[in-house]
């Protein structure tokens, strides 16, 4: 139970944004089952296909019988599941059929491996010549790491992520964030991949190939600051984003706990230090201007990490939040399910899943006024949609009886 809130199951309806589209999802792990869950939340009608086994993720996390860990209970609701054993001749028809039918054909299979399957970009377009065939790879297609695996801890790892953590306080060990971040961002790169193909489709009526590599992706985001002055050619400064890179940017202590404080202009730090009776810092000239800040940003840091320490958490939050000055308390990572900001919008829906019981779902963050986004289902067991797929896509009773004798329904 969260807050005073009755559990419920979500409608079985969603009338988002991407209504009327369907996607097939060949998706695993996380990268493209966040993706698609979005795609999901926005209206599209996503089948997700997998293997008799099941989505690998489904078995991280605590979980009972029906593989239905906490992962993936929170990467794959508003989807439909369907097995397909696709070594099976019929459940490779199959597939075929629902290509038929479908606007997005998604996976995160090697091309090699695709191929093998007959489901490459040429094979499937044969099929559906308008289709929108997006690859979600670990590398792009003629790079020197072309084919070869790619995981979040690998692409954090290549893409310099991993220094960047150990720039910060000098460590000469690199580490990983402690969140599968090269996978979401991919998949937050999949999402609008699919949209802007979608729309490229509606204006044009074409459907196209889209890769989605991590490797670039991740660089992509990554380095849109820490390039800095290497910008420039021939390079004007370092590489990495000096204030940024500053051991002493992080939680300022109080007398009982932590806050975070961002005097950002003249008037935030003018205001600031008065507030904590060292109007004398800005007389200093390495602080007077923006410019003089920036380049003594670490002393700077240090001189507010002493001021903070002079008051309470709430009495700093109070005086801050009257003068204007951007500030937040720092909650702990376990308390983020108290956040008052985020009971008060209801960002964490108590629901009852049909089998796994009561549990909390995160609402769809984006607000669409006129077609909004939610949850119109929660996450399947496997090939729980088997038979409602199949029958939609014009397979006969007997025809889905004979796929299950052969084992192609897993």
């Amino acid at each position: 139970m969260y807050g005073d809130k009755t559990m419920s199951t979500p409608p079985k309806a969603s009338s988002g944004p991407l209504d009327g589209i369907r996607i097939i999802d060949l998706t695993s792990v996380l990268l493209g089952p966040y993706a698609t869950q979005i795609l999901g939340d926005m209206g599209a009608d996503v089948i997700k296909v997998e293997g008799p086994g099941g989505d690998i993720i489904r078995g991280a996390g605590p979980h009972g019988d029906k593989g239905m860990g906490p992962i993936f209970l929170n990467a794959n609701r508003n989807k439909r599941s369907l097995v397909l054993d696709l070594k099976k001749d019929s459940a490779k028809k199959a597939l075929a059929k629902l290509i038929e039918g479908a606007d997005v054909f998604i996976h995160n299979v090697r091309l090699a491996g695709i191929a093998r399957l007959g489901f490459d970009y040429d094979s499937v377009k044969a099929i559906k010549p308008d289709i929108i065939y997006v690859h979600a790879c670990g590398y792009g297609a003629g790079g020197a790491y072309d084919g070869r695996q790619a995981y979040d801890d690998l692409v954090q790892a290549v893409s310099g992520g991993a220094w960047l953590q150990a720039k910060i306080d000098g460590s000469d060990e690199p580490r990983y964030f402690p969140s599968l971040m090269a996978d979401k961002v991919t998949g937050l790169h999949g999402v609008y991949a699919v949209m802007g193909a979608v729309i490229h489709k509606l204006r044009t009526g074409e459907g196209q190939f889209v890769e989605v590599p991590m490797h670039e992706v991740f660089t992509s985001f990554l380095y849109s600051e820490p390039l800095f002055g290497h910008t420039f050619v021939p390079p004007e400064d370092q590489m990495g984003y000096s204030r940024v890179l500053n051991p002493k940017r992080k939680p300022y202590k109080t007398k009982d706990g932590f806050i975070a404080i961002l005097p950002y202009n003249d008037n935030h730090i003018k205001k600031f230090f008065e507030l904590g009776g060292r109007a004398d810092v800005m007389e200093d000239p390495r602080f007077s201007s923006y410019e003089a800040r920036a380049a003594n940003v670490e002393a700077l840091y240090g001189i507010i990490d002493e001021v903070a320490g002079l008051k309470t958490t709430d009495e700093w939050l109070k005086l801050l939040h009257e003068h204007h000055v951007p500030s937040m308390k720092v909650g702990h990572f376990e308390e983020i399910l108290e956040d008052e900001h985020l009971k008060s919008v209801d960002f964490f829906e108590p629901v009852t899943h049909p089998t796994e019981g009561a549990m909390l779902n995160m609402k769809h963050p984006v607000k669409f006024a006129a077609s909004p986004a939610g949850t119109a289902r929660l996450a399947p067991n496997l090939g729980e949609h088997n038979v409602e797929v199949l029958e939609e896509a014009g397979f006969s009773a007997e025809e889905i009886a004979a796929m299950k004798d052969d084992g192609a329904l897993g």
